[in-house]
């Protein structure tokens, strides 16, 4: 019985979650639109904070409640995850269509920006000037990608080409969905935090471990449901360019909020010997299976099945990692 609330917590709290961001995402690209701005940025700014919500809120309330191990343990799993797990199974199902240029902004800046991290948390922990420097970094490649994108370039096209969240709702809707869905998404956050935290504690499990694998997984529902559902209408670049979009969120602005929020300077080591590095790693081999691409004389490539099972072989092999070191066999 002891373990009945914490449980209904989590599992509520997991799909209360996904919930609220996708309401919330309705009621905020709805509101923007309705106050005149334009689909461009709603498309771009709106739509990808909706898909990294969970993330942040769950991360910046960890961080709160000095919970550093779910917060960082949140981010870096959900990267690996969005990676390994929802970019592979993708993959695996049927080759990619990318286009050449999806590979030449973002994925360089998040295979940077997993080194800077990496770099900046390998002493142990996220001090709120370290936490700065990657929001910094996130204001620059925002206001990158707003340039690049009112040029006219994939970006814009990518953009337009999406189906528009929130489409429909009336001024009155939308303000309430905004607000509605922001509440409910502190709210079921909070009380997934709470659920990880008195489960972990209650089977012995550390908070690192719960973060990496129940937390991460649950908060990135939204990004494997956007995904799938991009690869089957055919708008494969969304599906990839929303992982590499949503690993940037986390990166930068979760860890750097959360890190601002409050300094976690006693985190778990493993994060910065074992969970950066296998992101990083995960984030490379991205990288290697696009070089043909970007190679290419013509704009469009493939990501092919091979590069799909061997993102879910690498998931697969972390995810037996991680058993193995938490009961002592490793």
């Amino acid at each position: 019985m002891s373990l009945l609330l914490p449980l209904l917590a989590l599992v509520l709290g997991l799909a209360a979650l996904v919930w609220s961001a996708d309401r919330f995402v309705d009621g905020a690209a709805a509101s923007a639109r309705l106050l005149g701005v334009p689909p461009l940025l709603v498309g771009m700014v709106v739509v990808g904070f909706g898909t990294s919500a969970p993330e942040l809120t769950v991360s910046a309330l960890s961080a709160w409640d000095g919970s550093p191990a779910i917060a960082l343990g949140n981010v870096w799993g959900s990267n690996i995850c969005n990676i390994g797990l929802i970019l592979g199974l993708t993959a695996a199902i049927a080759p990619l269509a990318v286009r050449r240029d999806a590979f030449r902004f973002d994925l360089p800046v998040l295979f940077g920006s997993t080194a800077l991290s990496w770099l900046l948390v390998r002493d142990g922990g996220v001090s709120r000037a370290n936490a700065w420097i990657l929001l910094g970094v996130f204001a620059a490649w925002l206001a990158g990608s707003v340039l690049l994108a009112m040029r006219g370039g994939v970006r814009a096209e990518s953009a337009a080409s999406a189906s528009a969240p929130g489409a429909g709702l009336s001024g009155r809707m939308a303000a309430f969905w905004t607000v509605a869905g922001l509440v409910f998404l502190v709210a079921s956050s909070r009380a997934l935090v709470w659920g990880a935290v008195e489960l972990a504690q209650a089977l012995g499990v550390s908070d690192l471990v719960i973060g990496l694998t129940v937390v991460a997984i649950g908060t990135s529902l939204p990004e494997l449901a956007s995904s799938v559902a991009a690869a089957r209408k055919g708008a494969d670049d969304l599906a990839v360019g929303n992982v590499i979009g949503s690993n940037l969120f986390n990166t930068l602005a979760v860890v750097g909020l959360a890190g601002a929020i409050r300094a976690m300077p006693d985190a778990d080591p493993d994060i910065a010997a074992r969970d950066i590095p296998t992101a990083f790693a995960l984030t490379a081999a991205l990288i290697l299976f696009g070089l043909p691409i970007w190679r290419r004389g013509s704009r469009d490539g493939r990501l092919p099945r091979a590069a799909g099972w061997l993102f879910l072989a690498a998931y697969a092999a972390y995810t037996t990692w991680l058993v193995l070191a938490e009961t002592g066999r490793l």
